[in-house]
């Protein structure tokens, strides 16, 4: 198998690893409370629940076989692979929460993926630099810094809404996208000079970006179902990350005239396939709830079982 294969292969098996850690963690912020809290409320009782941990071992798992893949290959490949853990997703979640995928959410689901892999078929990817300088990495966080706290004071707005899940989706998915380029350059110091990695700016930007990915993932999860959530987060990751390959690592597409063409038109695909999820079935249920439990699944109040 050659470099890119292996990349591939373990991208897929990173996707599947995080596919079963997302949906248990998801059912986890959604049920660990009751009551209205806020990120980092949230994110300490999921610390103290033995569920969001046991979901915590999928996502540990992905990342060990992201690494691997993004030594291996470039960010744009492993990046774009990552948006099948959707579709391994999707039926675990149904299995779950015995509210059966419909028929719209998997069409808009395979069109993602679709759109995702002509992604990769037409450009084919090709690797840059394995690290970027610290100035670098300055100017990318002044330039996604005040879209991200745009989408935070939105969820925050319309946190009765579908809409909120799919705010901080993009705020984890983007803080996440972050982490994996910056885990291509961690992984080259600690190949070649681990005793480096306490002095490299990048290592503590890296950790910041993992936990407050980590945090706002789960205030995705508790503000929606996972077809408002996990679209929008699978959908960033690819998509900042491949930006920041390119305008970062250096990485390189091989496309042009046609080639050009087709790749914007899977781009608008994916935008496309990602509302279309959010505004699915599961997304309008959870609207005002937070919770993926239709209102004939609550048990009625007292005296609505005496009237019936």
């Amino acid at each position: 198998m050659t470099e890119a294969d292996l990349a591939a292969f373990y991208a897929l098996c990173a996707a599947l690893a995080a596919a079963v850690g997302n949906v248990i963690r998801q059912r986890s912020a959604q049920e660990v409370t009751d009551k209205p809290v806020g990120h980092l409320a949230l994110f300490g009782m999921l610390l103290r629940d033995k569920r969001w941990w046991l979901g915590g071992i999928g996502d540990i798992s992905s990342y060990l076989l992201l690494a691997l893949a993004l030594d291996d290959g470039s960010v744009l490949l492993v990046m774009s692979l990552q948006v099948t853990a959707l579709l391994f997703a999707l039926p675990i979640y149904a299995r779950v929460t015995g509210h059966p995928v419909t028929r719209r959410e998997w069409m808009w689901a395979v069109l993602l993926a679709a759109a995702l892999a002509i992604v990769i078929a037409v450009g084919q990817p090709m690797g840059g630099q394995e690290q970027a300088s610290s100035q670098t990495w300055l100017v990318v966080a002044l330039v996604m810094g005040p879209p991200l706290v745009l989408c935070l004071l939105g969820a925050r707005i319309w946190s009765d809404r579908p809409v909120a899940a799919v705010l901080l989706g993009a705020v984890a998915g983007s803080l996440l996208a972050v982490f994996a380029v910056l885990m291509k350059g961690i992984v080259d110091i600690v190949e070649h000079n681990a005793g480096q990695l306490w002095h490299t700016p990048a290592f503590y930007g890296w950790v910041f970006c993992g936990v407050a990915g980590m945090i706002y993932h789960q205030s995705a999860y508790r503000a929606g179902a996972l077809t408002a959530s996990l679209p929008t987060i699978i959908v960033a990751k690819p998509v900042v990350g491949g930006v920041l390959g390119v305008t970062v690592l250096e990485e390189t597409v091989r496309a042009d005239g046609t080639g050009l063409f087709v790749l914007a038109a899977a781009a608008v695909a994916v935008i496309v396939a990602t509302v279309g999820l959010a505004r699915g079935e599961a997304a309008t249920m959870a609207a005002g709830e937070g919770r993926d439990v239709k209102m004939t699944d609550r048990p009625k109040a007292p005296s609505q079982r005496l009237s019936g």
